[in-house]
């Protein structure tokens, strides 16, 4: 019990990183945010808890491939923002991050890659 304690408090102690530094600087909380330290961390995750290494290879294959469909979102949302103000940026760019995982599952599964 006190492993997953210890999880979730390093898991939370990111996050909530993250969100200081991108209070103090856009830049900054941008590029940390960027960086892949919730995939860093459930690789370190998994190999702690002993998981086979092809479970670990398999985490950051499919990471690698769900990240490319989230991508329009973040290009989208500062428009909708300015738009439509916070929650409905939120919800559409959510919609529009399910729709593109949805279509790109779609193609990928042509060359042999199931997402879903």
């Amino acid at each position: 019990m006190s492993w997953i304690v210890t999880k979730y408090l390093v898991t939370a102690a990111v996050v909530v990183f993250v969100s200081e530094a991108a209070a103090r600087s856009d830049r900054l909380g941008g590029l940390i945010a960027s960086l892949p330290l919730v995939t860093v961390l459930t690789l370190i995750w998994l190999y702690v808890e002993r998981q086979p290494q092809e479970k670990i290879a398999n985490h950051a294959w499919y990471t690698l491939w769900y990240v490319l469909p989230t991508l329009p979102m973040f290009a989208a949302f500062p428009w909708l923002l300015g738009r439509f103000g916070f929650w409905p940026a939120l919800g559409a760019g959510v919609a529009l991050t399910v729709a593109s995982i949805l279509l790109f599952a779609l193609v990928l599964k042509r060359f042999g890659i199931d997402l879903l």
